[in-house]
């Protein structure tokens, strides 16, 4: 039995689609559909009905996908046990979004590296979606990126960093710390669009608003968000990891509003399944003994989320 076609069969599934499936593997929808052609011949059954646009697994489907998941994970743990060793006595590729990589790695990369001396450490940073398919690829060992879902790749909770209003210290929220969404009418905003689903709430807050919000600047990036601000341009929502330094100096000051309390960024470490447990686990180890104002408010437990 050919892994590829167990392999097309446990994506399907996954995204619902022989065309995401396709788009995922690299594959042309032909391709794919002719694997599952081929695994339905070598098992006798159909393995998805077709309901319009929408397929489903069988019954016999449903019997035989936690077969084929598991012979996958079966096959990952196996390649990750003849590679571990060679790993190790190497380089770490390390993945990262751009705030991780500037407000994160400083102080995880001196952790890490006592621990397994053995290592060097490249960084890389990129888009979520882009870290995930170089990890897909080997081109990188582990990744922190914005929480997501893959059938071939293990996630464990590593922060949230809370979006909140900031303004500089001479402005009049300043004085007072709570405003509510209403008072932002006159105010000039300085907007950040980091490109995360994690930013759907805060845009739905503004769309319920009985005025359109005075958006004079849009950045793709926190720190011209944020220096914007500091330069008194406008006001603007950033994560908190982003706005620390200047927080604790005083320049910026953090300005709660109950319609955005509990909107956050939410950050993941990623791996292939069954790959690098040992460095996973050394570093939510040392995630757990932070304070949480250091990496906004941590998970408290190694839970495997997805």
């Amino acid at each position: 039995m050919n892994i590829e076609n167990l392999e097309a069969f446990v994506y399907i599934h996954h995204y619902g689609s022989f065309n995401k499936a396709a788009e995922v593997l690299f594959l042309s929808q032909p391709s794919v559909t002719a694997r599952i052609q081929t695994l339905e011949r070598e098992l006798d059954c159909r393995l998805f009905d077709r309901l319009g646009k929408q397929i489903e697994l069988t019954d016999k489907g449903k019997q035989f996908l936690p077969y084929a998941q598991q012979i996958l994970q079966t096959l990952q743990k196996g390649k990750h046990r003849l590679q571990n060793q060679q790993a190790r006595s190497g380089e770490l590729r390390i993945g990262s979004t751009l705030s991780v990589s500037n407000y994160v790695l400083a102080d995880v990369l001196p952790r890490l590296a006592p621990l397994f001396p053995e290592l060097s450490f490249k960084q890389t940073t990129a888009a979520s979606d882009e870290l995930v398919n170089r990890l897909l690829e080997r081109e990188i060992d582990i990744a922190f990126v914005r929480r997501l879902t893959h059938p071939s790749v293990q996630a464990y909770p590593f922060y949230e960093d809370p979006i909140r209003l900031y303004v500089y210290r001479d402005h009049s929220f300043a004085a007072i710390g709570k405003v509510s969404i209403q008072d932002l009418r006159q105010e000039t905003l300085v907007f950040f669009e980091c490109g995360s689903l994690d930013w759907i709430r805060l845009h739905r807050v503004f769309e319920n608003l009985d005025f359109s919000p005075r958006i004079k600047f849009h950045a793709d990036n926190s720190e011209t968000a944020k220096k914007l601000v500091l330069r008194q341009a406008g006001i603007a929502f950033l994560p908190g990891l982003c706005a620390r330094e200047e927080v604790e100096a005083g320049s910026l000051v953090p300005i709660e509003i109950e319609e955005t309390n509990g909107i956050s960024l939410q950050t993941c470490i990623i791996a292939r399944t069954g790959e690098n447990s040992e460095l996973l686990e050394a570093l939510l180890q040392w995630k757990n003994q932070l304070p949480e104002s250091q990496l906004g408010r941590i998970n408290g437990s190694i839970e495997k989320v997805y």
